[in-house]
């Protein structure tokens, strides 16, 4: 019985630290989103990140779907994430 509460404790941890640090009514606005703001995004690191900073900088995102002319950024990441991200406010 106590192995499985612990089980259960640490499960429970591990589950409400993998959240969103975000609330799910917020987008992040990709063409003005900082590289910390990014990496909230599921599949985006450092290096995609510094990816879509520097790509829009010579090319402003029209619509949500352009993220996937970054190099790195395919539909499994777009899918991922198109709910949680925009282009204007």
């Amino acid at each position: 019985m106590k192995k499985t509460s612990i089980i259960l404790l640490i499960s429970l941890l591990f589950i409400s630290f993998c959240q969103p640090v975000f609330a799910a009514s917020e987008k992040i606005n990709i063409n003005e989103a900082t590289k910390s703001e990014l990496v909230v995004l599921k599949y985006v690191g450092d290096k995609i990140a510094d990816r879509i900073i520097d790509y829009r900088k010579a090319h402003p995102f029209e619509k949500s779907e352009d993220i996937m002319k970054v190099k790195g950024i395919g539909l499994k990441i777009f899918d991922a994430n198109k709910d949680l991200i925009i282009v204007k406010d």
